[in-house]
């Protein structure tokens, strides 16, 4: 069966919801397809002692502040996940779930969106489907070797799994120290890894000085100013209650970058090794975009170039909450809502041909 709608948005996480916020508004007949099978995008999977880097006020989607949440002033993972589900069925926006879209498709005016469930015909489509479900493994010489766990950011969850044994986390960015922490704390055996000397952004900088810095730095390339360095300028690592506890603590000493791995653990170029029993690889994620290979636009780094939202090879495609590529600070709560306030203006601008 095919159905149709203006505006068919690819993923029900926070960048999803944003965009469905303002085409509501907007008054923009459009869906919301979602492969999971309950609210709250992402945030349903990180490991428990994750908490946002900003106030609630400061972390919240168009339209509805997110509440506090008692006792914490970071709030947890658990509370976004519920804050998004609220927000959902708040705007009642028409998400449907357990939805995998599997390719969008050129059909002559239309974009054809394939899904598991059936075909949906689209004036446009918006991709709002994240990284999460992409991380990135490095290659890594005698990977195959190792006798221990390996496993990847979405898979760790605390330190009680991993009680007693030796534990190698590979990565220099906030999972990385965030994770470190969180097992240095609970007195596991850790050896830190990074491929530069950890760089702690000063301890009274979070999410909504990162936001403003973001959003300065894309202003000043907009009008041609001297580009200010945005984020990377400061540092890489938030230094969050829990970084900051293990840092100050001396349990944060990190090690440069092995060179590969052993049946044992790993080895570095002068001979030094260290014993695991298991290898944590924070090492990031790549935007989740195999849903528009038959489009073939990916440009270099996996992403497909863009001006503002809109992909410059297919304008009947957005691509919203990926990144400052996408927009400044807008894989962020708080930094989706702007780039998805524009592109739903432009969504909901009529056809220059009549369609749909």
């Amino acid at each position: 069966m095919t159905q149709h709608a203006d505006v068919v948005v690819v993923g029900g996480g926070q960048s999803g919801l944003a965009a469905g916020y303002h085409l509501r508004r907007l008054g923009v007949d459009f869906v919301v397809l979602d492969a999971q099978s309950s609210p709250g995008g992402a945030w349903q999977h990180t490991w428990d002692s994750l908490h946002l880097f900003s106030p609630a006020a400061y972390s919240s989607l168009p339209g509805r502040l997110m509440p506090p949440q008692p006792g914490e002033t970071y709030p947890d993972a658990q509370h976004v996940v519920d804050y998004l589900a609220d927000y959902e069925k708040r705007y009642e926006l028409p998400v449907q779930r357990g939805v995998q879209v599997q390719g969008v498709h050129r059909d002559g005016r239309f974009l054809r969106v394939e899904t598991d469930t059936g075909t949906w015909h689209a004036r446009t489509v918006v991709s709002a489907t994240g990284s999460w479900s992409r991380p990135f493994l490095p290659a890594v010489p005698g990977s195959a070797d190792f006798r221990g766990r390996q496993l990847h950011t979405v898979a760790y969850r605390s330190p009680r799994g991993f009680a007693g044994q030796r534990v190698i986390v590979v990565g220099g960015g906030n999972s990385g120290a965030q994770i470190a922490a969180d097992l240095a704390l609970a007195g596991v055996e850790l050896t830190w890894v990074t491929q530069r000397e950890p760089r702690f952004l000063a301890d009274d900088i979070d999410g909504r000085v990162l936001f403003d810095v973001a959003t300065a730095r894309r202003r000043a390339l907009d009008e041609g100013r001297t580009d200010t360095g945005g984020v990377a300028s400061l540092g890489d690592i938030v230094a969050v209650p829990p970084v900051r506890a293990a840092r100050d603590a001396g349990l944060l000493t990190a090690r440069p970058m092995f060179t590969h791995l052993t049946p044992t653990g790993v080895a570095w170029a002068d001979r030094t090794r260290a014993e695991a029993d298991a290898i944590i690889w924070c090492t990031g994620f790549r935007p989740a975009l195999s849903h528009l290979a038959p489009l073939g636009l990916r440009g270099t780094r996996g992403h497909i170039p863009t001006t503002g939202t809109r992909a410059t090879g297919e304008p009947r495609l957005h691509l919203l909450g990926y990144g400052d590529w996408t927009g400044p600070a807008s894989a962020t709560l708080i930094g989706v809502g702007r780039t998805a306030r524009d592109a739903a203006r432009q969504l909901a601008a009529p056809p220059a041909d009549g369609a749909l």
